[in-house]
């Protein structure tokens, strides 16, 4: 993990050159942000214009027919940014920036408070907003908090194996321990539960004991906050908003 930071925070001719084309082909911007911030599916096409120049650039891969970013350096380092593009007018990553010193205690990253205060300010803040809204920015005004908060001393990436336009998996390191963190659109109750127990399975891929869930929950009777639920001898945190 040090040298993975030491990679994100060097300036090399490679993420030099990166960050010129993105900027020269801005469809391929696009791209590159829906599947990381939204976890869409692309499928892949060597035709089209905007793909072919993301593999002749070495940004894109094709991965059981669909586009996927080539590697994940590349993607933390893209990640980190669009964060740091949206950041100045960001209310969510002022909002973690600010109240970033009650996480940390004893160098330890408290979880559960996080979310909780996240819930908070999610639900003040864009509680109102239509289904459409949140499937599109949820997951990415919850990276924009979170960033501030491990900025400096952990890292997190997103795991393109549970990525979907549903789901998706964010893996926090902090100081050798890690954090699994699920978000997910509400899909009912049935389609929460199975992703509590997938969640709980891929604790065990980690050999993690607790893990997070934050729902983006549109029926208008939910219930917002966080509760702890146990699947097994899993502890999941589970947070509403």
């Amino acid at each position: 993990m040090e040298a993975i930071n030491c990679i994100l925070k060097t300036n090399s001719p490679l993420f030099d050159s990166m960050t010129k084309q993105l900027d020269a082909y801005p469809d391929l911007r696009d791209i590159l942000q829906d599947i990381i911030y939204q976890g869409k599916r692309v499928p892949f096409s060597p035709d089209s214009k905007s793909i072919n120049i993301g593999l002749m650039f070495g940004f894109l891969k094709d991965w059981d027919g669909r586009v996927v970013v080539a590697n994940r350096i590349f993607e933390m380092r893209m990640l980190n940014m669009f964060i740091a593009e949206e950041a100045i007018n960001s209310g969510a990553f002022q909002y973690g920036e600010n109240h970033q010193p009650q996480f940390i205690k004893e160098n330890r990253l408290d979880m559960d408070l996080a979310l909780e205060k996240f819930v908070e300010y999610f639900t003040e803040i864009y509680g109102d907003n239509d289904e459409k809204f949140v499937e599109a920015y949820g997951r990415k005004f919850f990276l924009l908090y979170l960033k501030p908060i491990i900025n400096g001393t952990g890292n997190y990436y997103l795991e393109a194996q549970t990525r979907d336009s549903s789901r998706t998996d964010v893996i926090v390191d902090y100081l050798g321990q890690q954090y699994v963190v699920e978000l997910k659109i509400w899909r009912g109750n049935e389609y929460n539960e199975r992703g509590e127990k997938q969640l709980a399975e891929y604790l065990d891929y980690y050999h993690l004991d607790r893990g997070y869930l934050l729902s983006f929950n549109f029926n208008k009777n939910k219930a917002t906050g966080v509760k702890e639920l146990r699947i097994g001898d899993k502890t999941i945190v589970e947070a509403v908003v």
